[in-house]
């Protein structure tokens, strides 16, 4: 369970300021008569109190306040340029962040929540006692803004008056972190008074990198405290770690959904977009997948992009599952990113108009460079470690690549052709009709299949794995990644699945409108699938046949083959959706594609089945489904042998 202000709130404690005269006397003293003056614009007085906090604590030079105004916007723009942390670049609005080299990805091993004793967390979670943060915040915050200003800017995680949007201070001393949650959030200065009278919550987040040295980076933390919903960021930069309007809000979002919000909101690591199909008709979805595994190249794929990272979702009175962006931008990484697998980014990257914050590639002469676009590319530069030529080697004798593999651009989702701008800001959300889960598998499900019932998607959810990725420092191997949620969700993992199999059997949903569920694949390998060599099966434009498909079975245009694991699509469903992206689609391919591997199949299901064995609580729902599986797919295997071929169920 999830407890609301319970424990001591560590800010106030550390910075000593209990009620609103406190508050006001350290503004007094702290603050210039511009800034004050737009701060008195907030009358929210525990938010008032938890600013003066800060104030307090972390004793900067001075206080900026940002309204989000133009002439607001442009002072943190230029205090990044003149702190370095940002550098102009040619094209006229980019700008290049670098990182430390040991602060390019999520720090996880430095990532807590802050807990109280007997709180029951997810196995997944890692945790500190309160009063353990306690120590280590009044060790390492007091006076960490010294010598710098801290910027405060009060924002939204979504449209504004939207059913499952949240207010959220954003308080750091790093005028790029800022710069970050300009492009990516919702200033929402005027209205934020209203929405957290409307939410009854909001959450706060304080950051600072302070002197930004790789000496200072063992010393990093990230702490969440769940209880009384408050971010600490220590000694780092990466936008992941630091601006914790991003996954630290989520997971707050992820444990309210969860405990207070049960049947009524759902806080998901998902894209939201919407296919275009027959006669014009809109389709919308959303779909979880871990980092690095496809999540912002499918949702650029669809005609209608809302997001490509975070959705929040909820039910309305008509039955229709809605969903939000909490975000307005885009951090995405940008490897792999090219003219042919993502041309309406692309424009935005190398077109004029769009500003962009880019982190940890390679400069030449102004211009950013990375592994996989597709361009002819320098032989020299500037990157994420230094000076850098082609065939530089690192202390190991290891090739240093172009640019970090978790490098990153972040803009404004508006500059992107198909982006659904209207609907992304709309209060009401977007009708989800499908949702989609989604892993980095080379060996054994196929590329897209449908669950036979709302117990068997949240099935699928649960059951993502995936290998570990440039985006979380430490990490190898490879990992379960249930929901691709589970790096957020604080609570029990039992809970969590409770939640969500009571949201997807509401019966506030219909049969038109309760969302199809399913699984994509896009990381099946030739030598896996009886081919030779480690090449993919497919290729990033083949998203586009995946979601298609889905797109007609969501709305009964195309049927689909029964088997154990979900409805499978007919090869002749296939071919015109291929002709569509100008390619061939032999029917060897489909069957290497499909085919189910049984012994494959099973042995994922027996994986997942041991690891939540050792979960407590969770549904016997779940474990109810695997073993249907598994008993469907060994009759399978009795009657047609361990590799079954889809048109052998016909």
């Amino acid at each position: 369970m999830l407890e609301l202000k319970q424990g001591e709130d560590i800010l106030e404690g550390v910075g000593g300021i209990r009620n609103i005269s406190e508050a006001q006397a350290i503004f007094s003293s702290t603050i210039d008569s511009v800034n004050r003056e737009k701060l008195n614009r907030i009358t929210n007085e525990e938010a008032l109190i938890k600013i003066a906090n800060a104030i307090s604590m972390c004793r900067p030079d001075n206080v900026f306040i940002n309204t989000g105004t133009p002439e607001d916007v442009q002072w943190i723009r230029d205090y990044s340029l003149q702190q370095g942390e940002e550098k102009k670049l040619a094209k006229a609005g980019h700008t290049i962040h670098y990182d430390l080299p040991q602060d390019q990805a999520r720090l996880v091993k430095q990532t807590f929540y802050i807990i109280n004793e007997g709180d029951n967390m997810s196995s997944l979670a890692k945790t500190i006692l309160r009063d353990e943060a306690t120590e280590y915040i009044k060790e390492f915050m007091p006076g960490i803004m010294a010598g710098k200003t801290l910027m405060v800017g009060f924002y939204s995680r979504g449209p504004v008056g939207a059913e499952a949007t949240m207010p959220a201070i954003e308080i750091s001393s790093s005028g790029y972190v800022l710069h970050s949650a300009e492009l990516l959030y919702r200033n929402r200065f005027a209205d934020f008074d209203a929405e957290a009278k409307r939410t009854g919550i909001f959450f706060t987040n304080i950051h600072s990198e302070g002197n930004n040295t790789s000496e200072d980076v063992p010393n990093a933390r990230i702490l969440m405290d769940r209880s009384w919903f408050t971010t600490y960021s220590t000694f780092c930069t990466y936008a992941g770690n630091t601006l914790l309007l991003k996954k630290g809000n989520h997971r707050f979002s992820v444990d309210y959904a969860t405990y207070y919000k049960i049947e009524e909101q759902l806080s998901e690591h998902m894209f939201i977009t919407g296919m275009t199909g027959p006669g014009g008709r809109k389709t919308f979805f959303a779909g979880a997948a871990p980092s690095g595994c496809g999540k912002t190249t499918t949702a650029m794929v669809g005609s209608d992009f809302i997001g490509d990272d975070l959705a929040q979702f909820w039910i309305d009175k008509e039955g229709w599952l809605r969903a939000i962006n909490p975000e307005k931008g885009i951090f995405g990484i940008v490897e792999d990113v090219n003219r042919e697998g993502d041309p309406n980014l692309m424009d935005c990257l190398r077109g004029d108009g769009t500003e962009v914050i880019w982190s940890n590639v390679l400069i030449n002469d102004g211009v950013p460079y990375w592994v996989g676009n597709g361009e002819e590319c320098p032989s020299d530069g500037i990157n994420f470690q230094g000076e850098w030529t082609k065939g530089k080697t690192d202390a190991n004798g290891k090739l240093i690549p172009m640019s970090h593999k978790n490098s990153r651009c972040t803009l404004v989702a508006t500059a992107i052709a198909n982006h659904a701008t209207e609907l992304s800001e709309n209060p009401e959300g977007a009708p989800v009709k499908v949702i989609t889960y989604s892993g980095r598998d080379s060996d054994t499900m196929p590329p897209v299949w449908v669950a036979k019932t709302a117990n068997a998607g949240v099935a699928i959810g649960a059951s993502i794995v995936s290998k570990a990725t440039a985006m979380e420092v430490g990490a190898t191997g490879v990992n379960r990644q249930p929901w691709a949620n589970a790096p957020f969700i604080p609570g029990a993992l039992a809970d969590y699945m409770k939640a969500q199999f009571i949201f997807f059997n509401s019966s506030k949903f219909n049969a038109t409108t309760r969302p199809v569920m399913a699984g994509l694949n896009y990381f099946l390998s030739q030598e896996n699938r009886g081919g030779q060599g480690p090449a993919l099966l497919g290729e990033k434009k083949d998203v586009k046949v995946w979601l298609g498909w889905l797109e007609l079975f969501a709305n009964g245009d195309v049927d689909a083959v029964t088997t154990p694991i979900g409805f499978i699509p007919k090869y002749e469903d296939l071919v015109p959706l291929f002709t569509s992206i100008d390619k061939e689609y032999p029917i060897e391919l489909y069957n290497m594609q499909f085919s189910l591997y049984v012994d494959k199949i099973i042995a994922r299901i027996e994986l997942q089945h041991e690891a939540y064995s050792k979960e407590p609580n969770i549904p016997q729902t779940l474990f109810d489904i695997y073993e249907i599986q598994k008993n469907e797919l060994l009759q399978l295997k009795e009657k047609f042998g361990p590799i079954v071929k889809i048109e052998q169920l016909n």
